[in-house]
């Protein structure tokens, strides 16, 4: 059977492997002169892999054990990870719209660069406005959820 601190160590190494990953897609958006299909792709190509490695040592080995492990650490570390997915909603909210009009006006398969984002929707800048600080709010708080849990683990499993 394998030991607690294996499977500790391979949640730690999966978490800590996403980060890389959101990263490189924030990278691919930013470096981009106009987001088309190709761009959007090759971003959520990175982005999702991220969530996964992520989000499912989260939900089928974190969550499970929490009820074991009530400790005051364990819910500050849960409560910045939650605030974590909650900023990842806030901008899901933001990107559904953005896409939505986009794709409608077709920005995707022809981008203008004289097509000012703001003129396609009188929302968008509002929609916009969520997409960042989503984005932001979540880049933030995971990265204190990661920090306080990497201290668990290492409290935890009394590394040095």
């Amino acid at each position: 059977m394998v030991s607690e601190l294996t499977i500790a160590t391979i949640v730690t190494l999966l978490v800590t492997a996403s980060f890389p990953f959101y990263l490189y897609g924030a990278w691919i958006m930013i470096d981009a002169e106009a987001v088309t299909w190709s761009v959007l792709v090759h971003h959520l190509e990175y982005i999702v892999p991220g969530l996964l490695l992520n989000t499912i040592p989260v939900v089928f080995w974190m969550i499970p054990r929490t009820v074991d492990q009530v400790s005051g650490l364990l819910v500050v570390h849960a409560f910045f990870g939650l605030q974590a997915y909650a900023m990842l909603v806030v901008a899901l909210t933001g990107i559904v719209r953005i896409f939505q009009v986009k794709y409608a006006h077709d920005v995707y398969a022809n981008p203008d660069v004289d097509v000012e984002l703001d003129a396609l929707h009188e929302n968008m800048p509002g929609w916009r406005r969520r997409l960042r600080v989503g984005v932001f709010g979540y880049v933030l708080f995971w990265i204190v959820a990661y920090l306080i849990g990497i201290f668990r683990y290492v409290l935890r499993y009394q590394i040095f």
